[in-house]
């Protein structure tokens, strides 16, 4: 195996092991609600803080990041971020595994920044695209597998398996960065200008087009993380699943969404990303409405449902990343992907705020109020349609009719 391919499986399995850290602590919710006796709010804020600080870190991270050798600060980066998890991992108490996560949050944030850094500096534009791809399909297999499995080691034993298992596989990574990576420099030459924060914020704030795709993105995040944090909770506690059922969900919705995602970029292509997003944004309603309405279930159908939550909710994101991306001026392109992946985040961390505030929980311990949620998220949902049909600027809407594709047209852009 030559050395880049071992440079790109070591960022897959740096970004692989980050992405299920982030995600296990979801479906553990019946466990951590139960163990520490907190309430639906509470357990709402510790996903929350994760993706707040992340969202922080990722976005002024990359900007102090850039004045140092990148495999250097990604060592003491990823040394933090193993320490952390060490510390979800042994944590006795609510308070102490909630400082954890935000200090998780902050590291996580950071080598998400570092490894699109990374493949920027060091993989020709030629094959750029697909070491993205690569390093990528590492949500996909956390989703099959990383999160399924680490769910299944929490039923046989305890919540804290997982957390000793990602530590583990972090050392282990460790391992890998110092023998895989090289020495990352060239960004370190005087005659690259920096940009500064405010003005990247500045940049992207000021532009109305711009805007309006943060505010689909932003909107996007609210219908689908109102719902999933809590999805794992509800399923138990109404739905009548045990814990170690749950693993189902989320290895049939996984696996599925590997399979369904290259198609709905296929026909994003051969029939227009605005049209597939609407058809994708107003599917993804019907299991939200029936998802926050469930009784005890029968399984069959319970998968079957949650499946197409999650084959839907991807099938929207495909098409919106694209609209998102091609709102942007070439000049303010970076800016504005910086910009939305903090905001993401942080709209991520209010919307699951927001649905642990809504949500309670009654005598019999079952959750109440989840319809209500998704009510919302169905109204949160419905916004995207009319910004994502929002004419663009006069300079996309010339690139449209003069039949330019849009991905060759971000690709070359990003080259310059």
């Amino acid at each position: 195996m030559n050395k880049e391919k071992l440079l790109l499986w070591t960022l897959a399995a740096i970004n692989f092991i980050h992405i299920v850290d982030f995600m296990i602590l979801m479906p553990l919710g019946p466990q951590l609600m139960r163990i520490f006796d907190i309430s639906p709010r509470e357990f709402g804020l510790l996903v929350s803080c994760y993706t707040f600080s992340a969202g922080i870190s990722s976005f002024f991270g990359a900007f102090v990041l850039d004045r140092f050798d990148r495999k250097k600060i990604l060592v003491w980066v990823y040394i933090g971020f193993a320490i952390s998890t060490l510390g979800c991992a042994l944590s006795p108490s609510y308070p102490i595994l909630l400082a954890a996560r935000v200090i998780s949050g902050i590291f996580g944030g950071l080598t998400s920044a570092l490894i699109l850094a990374i493949i920027g500096d060091v993989i020709p534009d030629s094959r750029r695209g697909r070491a993205m791809g690569l390093v990528m399909a590492a949500f996909s297999v956390a989703s099959v597998l990383g999160v399924p499995l680490g769910l299944f080691l929490a039923s046989l034993s305890d919540w804290h398996t997982p957390f000793f298992l990602l530590t583990g596989l972090s050392v282990l990574s460790l391992g890998m960065i110092i023998k895989y990576i090289p020495n990352i420099t060239d960004h370190l030459k005087n005659d690259i200008v920096r940009p500064n924060p405010l003005l990247v914020i500045r940049r992207v704030t000021s532009d109305s087009n711009q805007m309006r795709a943060i505010t689909l993105s932003v909107m996007m995040m609210f219908g689908q993380f109102m719902i999933i944090p809590f999805l794992s909770p509800y399923t138990v506690a109404n739905v009548g699943f045990t814990e170690l059922q749950l693993t189902y969900i989320y290895m049939a919705g996984g696996a599925f969404t590997i399979f369904t995602s290259p198609w709905v970029g296929k026909l994003s292509d051969k029939y227009g990303k605005q049209k597939i997003f609407i058809i994708f944004m107003l599917l993804n309603l019907i299991p939200i409405a029936i998802i926050t309405h469930l009784g005890v279930t029968p399984i069959p159908f319970v998968l079957m449902v949650s499946t197409m939550f999650f084959v839907t909710s991807n099938g929207r994101y495909v098409p919106a990343a694209a609209i998102v991306t091609g709102t942007a001026k070439p000049e303010n392109r970076g800016s504005l992907l910086s910009f939305n992946s903090a905001v993401q985040q942080l709209a991520t961390g209010v919307a699951t705020l927001l649905a642990g505030i809504i949500i309670g929980e009654n005598a019999a311990g079952e959750l109440t109020n989840y319809n209500v949620v998704g009510y919302i998220a169905i109204a949160f949902s419905l916004l995207c349609i009319p910004l994502a049909m929002k004419r663009f600027s006069r300079q996309i809407i010339l690139k449209y009719f003069l039949q330019v594709d849009l991905y060759q047209w971000v690709k070359n852009d990003v080259k310059k």
